[in-house]
């Protein structure tokens, strides 16, 4: 039998597409297993009707709405194309300033749109082929003709799906063929990180339902053909020397001022100055004793730092909520409470039971609870019905907390 190259293998490189139609089978082309496999942090792939018949549940002067909200995390992007000048400005921003705005050459962003628009939220259930704690928002960009952030690189994935208009992606995907890594240097007269070499070696432009998939890594350069929108769905992506500040940060907040340093053997010294073996070696056994190997104690840590990682706001506790007597009588009675957008959630098993992570919180529920309130959207008579007792106290305590709310909350 003839052995198959191993993954990442320049044969196999060479065998994969840069392109598919997914017209048939939305909205990766191909079966989700296979796309993790053969593309999924490896290889760049433009997915032609990703969303066939895609129409934007968002319009240009929503987006320029919702940047001038204080809430929003937004941006305006400027190129000086004459003199290869960038300028960046931070909302939030006033309504009169749109009107005046540029004919070309410019870009909005608005950050986290999924968590002020429930139909951009809706998106997010066709990926639900990827762990939904690892989507970290979907960011919408509206683009003059020409508008452009510039070539630049994310380190983290993306897939960038095309609601309105056109947009022409350049690509450098010379590691996925096998040329070695693109030139990672910036620029250094732009507040952006600008590329300062940028080398193309694919070039597209993507119309409404068309999305790109970038690996991290992969230098990248949009610019709008005609007035356009496009939906960013980014993946969260913490550094490892953010993990560890935080993951150290917690140990020593958690550690027990008993857990010292100790040297009961100690023999006289052959030099006094000297740090030897045997001292590093109770250093070691000290820092031990903070049990940073331990799964459950790293899997609390993680899901309490996952769901609260760059959030977009905080959520804030109810102001006035039902007695509980009352509060099940209504969803009996068919009340609904929706998730605050704001609030994160992710479940893991743990021993025979399992903990709910909510925006850092966590809770210790039978794994059949954490996986429903990790899983629904909304709790109505029917989930609220299937928990158990110690399930419905977490729902209680969370409709305080502000993760859940009341019909007049949603409204206002």
């Amino acid at each position: 039998m003839a052995k198959r190259p191993a993954r990442g293998s320049t044969t196999q490189a060479a065998a994969l597409p840069f392109e598919v139609d997914a017209a048939s089978r939305p909205p990766l082309g191909m079966p989700p297993a296979e796309f993790l496999r053969d593309y999924w942090q490896k290889r760049p792939l433009l997915i032609r009707n990703a969303f066939p018949g895609f129409v934007s549940p968002l319009q240009p002067e929503d987006l320029a709405g919702l940047a001038c909200e204080e809430v929003a995390l937004s941006r305006i992007v400027l190129h000086d194309r004459a003199n290869d000048r960038w300028t960046l400005r931070h909302g939030p921003f006033a309504e009169e300033e749109f009107p005046g705005m540029p004919r070309q050459d410019w870009t909005l962003l608005v950050q986290d749109v999924d968590k002020w628009d429930a139909d951009v939220a809706a998106l997010l259930r066709r990926f639900d082929f990827l762990p939904r704690w690892r989507i970290d928002d979907v960011m919408v960009s509206f683009a003059a003709p020409g508008g452009s952030v510039g070539a630049h690189v994310d380190q983290y994935d993306v897939f960038l799906l095309q609601a309105q208009g056109h947009r022409r992606w350049e690509i450098d995907a010379a590691e996925a063929l096998g040329r070695g890594a693109p030139p990672a240097a910036f620029r250094d007269d732009a507040d952006l990180k600008l590329l300062r070499a940028f080398h193309p070696t694919h070039d597209w432009v993507l119309g409404p339902g068309d999305m790109l998939y970038l690996p991290p890594g992969v230098p990248h350069h949009g610019v709008a053909e005609d007035a356009c929108l496009t939906f960013s769905v980014g993946m969260r992506a913490p550094a490892a020397a953010e993990l560890l500040g935080d993951f150290v940060d917690t140990l020593a907040a958690d550690a027990d001022e008993a857990l010292r340093y100790r040297d009961p053997d100690l023999a006289p010294p052959a030099d006094p100055n000297e740090i030897d073996t045997a001292a590093m070696q109770r250093v070691v056994e000290a820092l031990n004793l903070l049990r940073m190997n331990d799964a459950d104690r790293l899997g609390d840590w993680f899901g309490r730092f996952i769901t609260i990682y760059r959030s977009a706001g905080m959520v804030a506790p109810a102001q006035e909520t039902p007695s509980r007597i009352e509060l099940e009588w209504q969803l009996q009675h068919g009340l609904r409470l929706p998730r605050h957008p704001l609030s994160r959630m992710a479940w893991r098993k743990a021993g025979r039971g399992a903990r709910l992570y909510v925006s850092g919180r966590d809770f210790a529920l039978p794994a059949k609870d954490a996986r429903l309130i990790a899983g629904t959207g909304e709790i109505d008579g029917r989930v609220y019905g299937a928990l158990s007792e110690a399930g419905r106290d977490t729902v209680v305590a969370l409709l305080g907390e502000g993760h859940y709310r009341l019909p007049d909350d949603e409204e206002e």
